[in-house]
């Protein structure tokens, strides 16, 4: 296994010989929770890979499909920020604000793919809780995957006995979705003038309607599994760290707060067309996406066969890869004062989130970045900007912004790992 951890050798695996290392190595714990990794981001390079693929992209991440989604995003953004308000008015102690991001960004993709939320109070399943621990699963260790004969050892810690109840708890949670998308089909309940949901065209496809590419079962639901985990956690994520910094960085807040509010002036409510002018709102994002990428560690990629790295080092067929996007995001022969959360840097700036300047691969780059970026831009940006135009935010009386507790939590993502407590006041104007 190799770690790339600067610009020169991630551009090298992600570019130049982004073809060879476009594969994923075989792990047995995803496969047993994606039904033999036929999901986007788990399947091994080929011609079912480019399919699966292709149909994330165009019935749930394209541009336009993700402009389809902006009446869900507005909605379930405005039912969060009635939400904050309401614990305002009830009570002047201090809000879990990640609780109401992380409800957000569920909801919004549980809408977008599945068709309808979850995890409401009453519902028959919980999709945060199943979320929750396939996250902690596909984050841990697999000593079988390395050295093979020390795969009786999941037996011992309990990790295989998780794992095969979580495949079975995954399993009846997607056939309850899919049952329930072919049942209202049948009925007819859908009348011909609505919105299809990423399941209805995934449906379509499984039996080989327009496309003459059919799908399995097995596959539809690791396509689903894809766009329902990588999307709630990746977004959750990155706006907790923003929320974070900027609650650390009161210059920075107060900089963005004076940008949203002077182009939203005069404007109860804060629509899409209002971003496309905040170039400090994105400088935010961006910054916080630097020092905070999602996934630190890029799924690891593996070599089909044998190739040289920098023109120097011979590498092997099948040898392991993976991008250290954390260490490059801070590497001071690219960033001045890396450490520092600093916004302004990226005014002006030609870099962007899409893979093409290597110094900031967030969502990666080449053949297996991630598809998704689009989608989960487009969420950041709107809760964002609502959330300082209507509010002011403050840490709890005692915490110096200094003081709050920026440990990362391990796993598949590195999230915060204390809840982002804070006191929320709305804003008069």
């Amino acid at each position: 296994m190799l770690v790339a951890s600067s610009v020169d050798s991630a551009r090298d695996i992600l570019k130049t010989h982004d073809l060879i290392w476009a594969t994923r190595p075989k792990s047995s714990i995803v496969d047993r929770l994606t039904y033999g990794s036929k999901d986007v981001g788990f399947s091994p390079f080929g011609e079912y890979w480019r399919q699966v693929r292709s149909i994330a992209v165009l019935h749930l991440l394209s541009s336009k499909r993700v402009q389809s989604f902006r009446g869900v995003r507005e909605e379930e953004v405005a039912n969060m920020i009635i939400k904050i308000k309401q614990k305002c008015d009830s009570s002047s102690s201090v809000i879990n604000l990640g609780d109401h991001l992380y409800s957000l960004t569920n909801n919004i993709i549980c809408r977008a793919a599945l068709g309808r939320i979850y995890n409401e109070r009453g519902s028959e399943i919980d999709a945060k809780a199943i979320l929750e621990e396939l996250l902690q699963l596909l984050g841990s260790f697999n000593v079988g995957d390395y050295i093979p004969w020390l795969e009786w050892v999941n037996k011992i810690t309990g990790l295989d006995t998780k794992v095969d109840k979580l495949a079975k708890k995954l399993d009846a949670f997607l056939e309850s979705v899919i049952e329930e998308h072919i049942t209202r089909n049948k009925k007819k309940e859908c009348s011909t003038g609505e919105a299809k949901d990423f399941v209805d065209f995934l449906l379509e496809i499984q039996n080989g309607k327009d496309t003459g590419f059919s799908l399995r079962r097995d596959s539809l639901k690791a396509i689903l599994l894809d766009s329902f985990t990588a999307g709630t956690d990746t977004i959750y994520t990155t706006l907790d760290w923003i929320m974070a910094e900027l609650l650390r960085e009161p210059r920075a807040m107060k900089a963005l707060q004076n940008e949203v509010r002077r182009l939203a002036q005069g404007k109860s409510e804060i629509t899409e067309d209002d971003l496309k002018n905040m170039q400090y709102l994105r400088a935010v994002i961006k910054e916080s996406l630097r020092l905070h990428p999602p996934n630190p560690l890029l799924i690891p990629r593996e070599s089909m066969k044998d190739v040289k790295l920098l023109d120097y080092y011979h590498v092997p067929a099948r040898t392991q890869a993976i991008v250290n996007v954390w260490a490059i995001g801070r590497d001071p022969l690219s960033w001045e004062n890396p450490e520092e959360y600093r916004p302004e840097r990226f005014l002006n700036s030609h870099i962007d989130v899409k893979g093409l300047n290597f110094e900031f691969i967030p969502f990666g780059a080449g053949r297996r970045g991630c598809p998704g970026s689009t989608f989960g831009i487009a969420v950041i940006e709107l809760a964002l900007a609502r959330l300082v135009h209507k509010f002011n935010f403050a840490l709890p009386q005692g915490i110096k912004p200094e003081d709050l507790d920026m440990t990362e939590s391990i796993g598949i993502t590195t999230r915060r790992k204390s809840p982002l407590l804070v006191v929320a006041t709305p804003c008069s104007s």
